[in-house]
């Protein structure tokens, strides 16, 4: 593996996305805007280096992923506005 700058925006995507999982099982009051905030920037960092490096199942799963994060940013965000 060439650890060029896809590769290396992957991995830190990766990273994102661990932190996001173990925040969300480590925290005692989940901030559901910076869950989901997370989970998008690691989602989108995973696209970017699929766009180089291409791998259909991965690129859907991210799609999906982000897809599923942006919905529940924007639900948080409402949700915050309200309170």
């Amino acid at each position: 593996m060439m650890l060029d700058h896809a590769n290396v925006i992957g991995l830190a995507g990766g990273a994102v996305l661990i932190a996001a999982f173990g925040y969300s099982n480590l925290t005692k009051a989940l901030n559901l805007v910076l869950f989901n905030l997370l989970n998008l920037l690691g989602a989108a960092m995973l696209i970017a280096s699929l766009a180089v490096h291409f791998n259909l199942g991965s690129m859907v799963l991210e799609i999906v992923w982000a897809a599923v994060a942006l919905l529940g940013l924007v639900r948080a965000l409402f949700a915050r506005a309200r309170a």
